[in-house]
């Protein structure tokens, strides 16, 4: 776990890549170059939240092509692309191309499950297939082959003059399948994520088994190490997790940005006091303050104690300039105060 003497090993970052819709491209645009500015401080990775038929990114792979060609180094990442909305056949064609021209920098991380607000959309999403959709693990089990080059058909070769055919996903983009992450919420998906060979996403959200008590870090820690335990169980040995918590660092904010903030957070605490609806889901609380104040609340969280890799939030709403100042102040105040060193 990290510690005071022992470092943080990855340090990366959230976005929601919130835009205007009266405007759309200035907020593309703008996530493009916090990524960049991401880069230039060191940050390990930045990953793209995905949202559909809302004001935030909805194709985080073109985003990731963009930015392969802004950066040079940076990690890319997806926290997540919900399968439901997928083709799994034509993701992974997508997503091994710009792997392929980011130099191998993609870490997709992908969820199964109905579609938010199905009803709603199904009629446009699967128009005639809408009540035979598999959204279970199967669908994420199928992506993950198709990434790996497993055979999807036995026709191939030459055919006429121009024409040849391969028998697996092309261009295939080898090393991809050992970078696919599973966003984990529950105890189930954490222990099936590491049986089936995929890096742990474990979020800001968690999902309590009916018999456990409703404290969000004891779960998290507990969802992390089942996930350890499958993993090793069928002889992946270490496998990747990574934590993404929301943190406000204030060390240079204005004082204005600091009372934006504080009722950003005072608007969102009050979910994070008992577990939501049917399915109980939790929340973790925002962390807020000072570099100094915030390691504190971390090297305390028994979900942070199991990982040495994080990838911090960005708050949804907020304005370029806010994000700046709050990325700037993780890479220089806060990533120090858990001891880690930004890439060169």
């Amino acid at each position: 776990m990290p510690t005071p003497d022992r470092p943080l090993r990855k340090l990366g970052f959230l976005t929601i890549g919130l835009f205007d819709p009266a405007d759309p491209a200035a907020g593309h645009r703008s996530t493009l170059d916090i990524i960049e500015l991401g880069e230039r401080l060191g940050f390990d990775s930045a990953w793209l939240r995905h949202r559909h038929l809302q004001f935030g990114i909805s194709s985080p792979v073109a985003v990731m092509a963009a930015a392969s060609q802004r950066t040079s180094r940076i990690e890319l990442g997806t926290a997540v692309t919900p399968l439901g909305w997928e083709n799994p056949l034509r993701l992974a064609e997508d997503l091994a191309t710009v792997d392929l021209l980011s130099g191998g920098r993609v870490n997709p991380g992908v969820s199964v499950g109905e579609p938010m607000h199905y009803d709603t959309v199904k009629h446009e999403l699967y128009p005639d297939s809408a009540d035979t959709e598999d959204f279970s693990y199967t669908r994420v089990d199928r992506f993950a082959r198709l990434v790996a080059g497993e055979k999807v058909r036995e026709f191939s070769g030459k055919q006429g003059v121009v024409e040849e055919f391969s028998n697996r996903v092309e261009p295939h983009s080898a090393g991809l399948r050992e970078r696919l992450w599973y966003g984990a919420a529950s105890l189930k998906s954490a222990t099936w994520a590491g049986e089936n060979g995929f890096n742990l996403l474990s979020s800001s959200v968690v999902f309590p088994g009916p018999d456990e008590e409703p404290d969000f870090a004891a779960v998290q820690q507990r969802q992390i190490r089942a996930f350890r335990d499958a993993a090793a169980t069928a002889g992946r040995r270490p496998a990747r997790v990574s934590q993404g918590l929301v943190v406000i660092p204030t060390d240079s904010a204005s004082s204005a940005q600091r009372e934006k903030y504080q009722r950003y957070v005072d608007e969102r605490t009050p979910r994070t006091s008992a577990p939501q609806g049917p399915k109980r889901m939790m929340f973790a609380q925002d962390l807020i303050g000072s570099s100094e104040e915030i390691a504190g609340q971390l090297y305390a969280h028994l979900g942070f104690q199991e990982v040495d890799e994080v990838a911090f939030a960005l708050p949804f709403s907020f304005e370029h300039e806010d994000y700046v100042q709050i990325l700037t102040d993780i890479a220089e105040k806060l990533g120090p105060a858990l001891a880690w060193t930004p890439a060169k």
